[in-house]
């Protein structure tokens, strides 16, 4: 029994890690670029800023940042559900922030919600939570085009019930300071810009509401 007692108490220990890890929610960065981190040091892209936001805020999450420079919104849906198959476990929420590419190449506005429109049906018959980040045309594509591309990302959120943020690059564009120098990607500090206003968005989901 003396023996016994501290073999106990040592698998305790080793074991405490692997529980509050458990514990920890799962927040899944589905994206392009602008959450891969694009040039951008390790540690400071979006993924990274985000999940120690959430911890200094009391909220105990991973975020695995499964963001891919240039994918558009069909390359997004083709890998989605092997992403997840990926994860070892089911994302508490899934931030889906693409588009952008779209946009940027003239894509249809109808081809790119249909293809959000698939992704968003995949996690909800998976039941898990949405984030849907919200991109606005450029100026350059004319009003047009932004009119078919503007309204995609409010129409699919109350399709299915999501989360939305109406504008993921809200508060840096325009401000060179935050952009890595092409105008379009943020550096460290646009980053934390974006973080900053995403985060009670994503507080709001993982408690439920």
């Amino acid at each position: 029994m003396t023996i016994l007692r501290p073999l106990l108490a040592f698998l305790a220990l080793v074991a405490l890690p692997a529980a509050a890890q458990a514990a920890d929610k799962l927040v899944l960065a589905f994206g392009d670029s602008l959450t891969a981190g694009y040039r951008l040091p390790p540690g400071k892209g979006f993924a990274p800023q985000l999940e120690a936001a959430l911890r200094a805020s009391g909220v105990p999450a991973r975020v695995h940042n499964a963001g891919v420079s240039g994918d558009t919104t069909a390359q997004g849906k083709a890998r989605l559900v092997w992403v997840l198959a990926s994860l070892k476990a089911k994302p508490d929420l899934v931030i889906v922030e693409l588009g952008a590419n779209d946009m940027l190449r003239g894509l249809d506005p109808a081809r790119a919600e249909a293809n959000l429109d698939a992704i968003l049906a995949e996690l909800s018959k998976r039941r898990i939570r949405i984030l849907l980040a919200g991109m606005v045309a450029a100026p350059n594509l004319g009003p047009d085009y932004a009119k078919r591309f503007n309204p995609i990302y409010r129409r699919l959120a109350d399709k299915y019930r999501a989360g939305l943020y109406p504008f993921f690059l809200q508060g840096i564009v325009g401000d060179r300071s935050l952009h890595i120098g092409d105008a379009i990607h943020p550096n460290e500090q646009g980053v934390k810009v974006i973080v900053r206003g995403i985060l009670p968005h994503v507080r709001r989901q993982l408690a439920g509401r």
